[in-house]
């Protein structure tokens, strides 16, 4: 299936080349040209969405504050530690993401990290349709739970199951609408097919190898996740 049309996803924004999950980050991988930029989002205890994937953030003066124990004031009132650039950077917020994401037109992939109950799936979504359009966010989970409740709520948002090396049985995806979001050394042309006989998706993580970029490309996935060649 070659000459397929592929979307490139910035991981973490443009990480390869820019502080991941930053505000500066996500506006690189737009400038750049990517068409989606992946992320993931806790929340703070006075409800704020931000981008981190950790829960243990690192500041440039050394210190280290935990998101799921202080307020997003706390959180952002010094600048991250930045080992990648000479950029002063800061928590970013989901909202901000957004707000980003929608200049560029470019795809959300949303990875929501560590314990979510309803509400805040709920909260989360609801921030994305008044910011941006459900239809451009991809929900993406390891659980697949997860991905059950979020279609109650929402029923048309997009959902892919995130597939590792310890996964099986791929085929319960079908029953449910679900795409699939596959670590590159797990997916294989027979996976592809069958996701798109049934109509749905497949993206590949996390490929910083040119090479093997190509051969996603050749093999038909729809999205392609790096860290480099976003």
């Amino acid at each position: 299936m070659a000459d397929k049309k592929v979307i490139m996803i910035a991981h973490k924004g443009y990480s390869g080349k820019y502080p991941e999950n930053t505000a500066l980050a996500f506006r690189m991988a737009g400038e750049h040209g990517s068409g989606g930029a992946e992320t993931d989002v806790r929340y703070t205890t006075d409800g704020v969405f931000v981008t981190h994937h950790d829960d243990e953030v690192r500041y440039a003066d050394g210190t280290v504050m935990r998101i799921s124990e202080h307020t997003f004031a706390a959180l952002s009132a010094k600048p991250l530690k930045n080992d990648v650039t000479n950029d002063e950077v800061y928590l970013t917020t989901f909202k901000e993401y957004l707000e980003i994401l929608k200049v560029y037109n470019m795809v959300a992939f949303i990875e929501l990290k560590g314990a979510y109950p309803k509400e805040k799936v709920k909260a989360v979504f609801e921030l994305a349709a008044e910011v941006y359009d459900l239809s451009r966010c991809i929900l993406q989970s390891f659980d697949f739970d997860n991905l059950l409740e979020a279609r109650a709520l929402f029923p048309t948002l997009p959902l892919m199951w995130t597939y590792g090396r310890s996964e099986s049985h791929y085929e319960r995806c079908f029953e449910h609408g679900f795409s699939i979001d596959v670590d590159q050394y797990v997916v294989t042309q027979e996976m592809i097919d069958d996701f798109h006989a049934h109509g749905l998706e497949v993206g590949v993580w996390t490929v910083n190898d040119e090479d093997r970029v190509s051969l996603f490309k050749a093999m038909g996935a729809d999205y392609i996740e790096s860290d480099f060649y976003c």
